[in-house]
């Protein structure tokens, strides 16, 4: 058996995978399934994998919640907000930069050549995310059908997304009480553990003594968690108005965090239409190159929303300097977003060690991963129309160089493997060389 590891181990593993996250949640739960699981021995395999399923019920980063779940088990409260911290913040920091550098040096010809290229490696990462999720979801008629009809909803009927999620929880979980066999869908990630030692905390193991649930522990949990959530939206509110860019900016985001059900590219299409279009913060163009920029970072993909909050403040600064709106709107902004996760996780955790036989519950998840294709195949839809038709509509005309950038780059992702970040980076590189081709 594996010797428990001290808190500051933990701490140092915790820093490096801050760092070394690219690669979106599939990349960053493989690297903590082959670090936590397969080497250090620290959580069993099963235990890791139900961790997992579960994350995935609920709102926000799965892979961040894992970490803090991870990071409590091991070292209790501490332990997990340890865990969760370092997890997104290097990203948060190297965002900030790149946010600052695109907002005060986007409109510098190389800067938008570079940017022209990045659409195009984005729209052939959402196409991937659609086909990767697919893959894994979609195993038989009933799960094609449930993401048929979550694209319907939300592309032809605009139904809210966190209608579509608990829609298909529920059918997941009815389905799962007669048809278990055609429901329960959802597998591990990573194969079993390629060492006989036992784990620190093993799959056979009782829960240890601070997982044990109470009533007085969630009451705690739920007043602290709660109270540094909303503390800074109050606070703005007060300070600049309840109509200034920073409460709405706060106030919507925490929204958002309590529909960010299956990961951002569920979550973005709710985001990119409500934040291009009904609140004006930034263009549908922009929204693209922020998340061409949250692909080059380290931590989760989610973390693009701290650059739509830049870009709404920065444009709608009001008293305040741009960069002054924009630095307070993305710290605003990332904290609402992330610190939620915490809440869930403290709260839910205990009870979800205790449920880790709960085969309905597996099921539910079968058929929400199932709805998140049909949401993703709507983000890619929408992405791609505004990418190769930039002007809109049907008379706008089609640009070809990101058709032929993006077809490019779906290929070296799904054919030959190459790295999100390797790909992004190309194409930057193809749009600075197109841009010296038709000057």
């Amino acid at each position: 058996m594996s010797a428990h590891p001290t808190f500051r181990e933990a701490l140092r593993f915790w820093l490096k995978l801050g760092f070394i996250s690219f690669g979106g949640p599939t990349g960053q739960i493989a690297i903590m399934h082959t670090e936590l699981v397969e080497k250090k021995r620290w959580i069993g395999e099963e235990r890791f994998l139900h961790a997992l399923n579960f994350c995935m019920l609920l709102p926000g980063p799965e892979a961040q919640q894992l970490a803090i779940y991870c990071g409590w088990l091991l070292h209790r409260t501490w332990g997990g907000i340890v865990a969760g911290v370092l997890f997104v913040l290097p990203a948060a920091g190297l965002l900030w930069g790149l946010s600052y550098v695109y907002v005060a040096y986007g409109n510098v010809a190389w800067i938008a050549a570079a940017f022209h290229g990045l659409k195009a490696a984005v729209l052939a990462v959402v196409v991937s995310a659609v086909l990767r999720i697919g893959k894994k979801a979609l195993k038989n008629r009933v799960m094609w059908s449930i993401a048929a009809v979550a694209f319907v909803a939300i592309f032809f009927l605009q139904a809210p997304f966190p209608a579509i999620i608990g829609a298909a929880a529920v059918v997941g979980w009815l389905g799962g009480w007669k048809w278990e066999n055609i429901f329960n869908v959802v597998k591990g990630h990573g194969g079993a553990a390629k060492t006989g030692a036992r784990a620190v905390i093993d799959d056979a193991d009782e829960a240890p003594a601070h997982t044990v649930p109470s009533w007085g522990r969630a009451g705690r949990v739920l007043a602290l968690c709660g109270g540094l959530w909303w503390a800074p939206v109050i606070a703005v509110g007060l300070w600049q108005g309840w109509d200034g860019v920073l409460a709405r900016e706060g106030i919507f985001f925490s929204k958002a965090a309590m529909v960010t059900f299956g990961g951002a590219y569920a979550v973005l299409p709710y985001v990119a239409q409500q934040a291009v279009e009904q609140h004006g913060w930034l263009s549908a163009s922009q929204m693209l190159d922020g998340l061409g920029l949250a692909e080059t970072t380290p931590g989760p993909l989610i973390m693009v929303l701290q650059f739509v909050g830049f870009l709404g403040a920065w444009n709608q600064p009001g008293a305040l300097s741009p960069l002054v709106a924009a630095t307070l709107g993305a710290a605003l902004t990332t904290w609402v977003t992330f610190v939620p996760c915490f809440l869930w996780i403290f709260l839910g955790a205990p009870h979800i060690e205790q449920l880790r036989k709960n085969t309905r519950l597996t099921c539910a998840l079968s058929a929400v991963t199932a709805s998140v294709v049909g949401v993703v195949l709507n983000l890619a839809v929408w992405f791609g129309w505004h990418v190769v038709r930039p002007t809109g509509g049907a008379a706008g005309s089609t640009d070809w160089f990101v058709v032929a950038v993006g077809v490019a780059a779906f290929v070296a992702l799904q054919r030959f493997k190459i790295g999100v970040v390797a790909v992004v980076l190309a194409s930057g590189a193809l749009g600075l060389g197109w841009m010296w081709v038709v000057r």
